[in-house]
């Protein structure tokens, strides 16, 4: 079955960096397209990162030029590196993929920017 498991969060002061990663099995994951989300208390789920399966990539404004998404197809491994992180990046961060049998997410890693 489809599995992403997250890990990499961790508190953080500002300015600091982290680099989460995301997992990848069940699908064929060179072929699919990944993103990362995140989920705030009381806030929608939204957009972060995503990268195709040729490596293009697309960012939500607020984190353009702070974070970096990449793949490792040889380890079906999706990454976020995140750096100079600010309070309002504190979120449970996912990744997720949308296959033919629909949407599917991983359990989260909570990512606090906090001195």
């Amino acid at each position: 079955q489809v599995q992403l498991v997250e890990s990499g969060g961790d508190l953080v002061q500002p300015g600091g960096s982290l680099r989460l990663s995301c997992a990848a099995s069940g699908f064929n994951f060179n072929l699919n397209a990944m993103g990362w989300y995140r989920q705030a208390p009381g806030k929608e789920r939204e957009f972060v990162a995503a990268i195709a399966s040729g490596g293009s990539t697309n960012y939500r404004n607020s984190v353009k030029g702070r974070f970096t998404i990449s793949r490792d197809n040889a380890k079906a491994t999706v990454y976020l590196q995140m750096n100079s992180l600010k309070p309002e990046d504190t979120a449970v961060y996912y990744c997720g993929t949308t296959l033919k049998s629909g949407p599917y997410w991983g359990q989260g890693t909570q990512v606090t920017v906090s001195s």
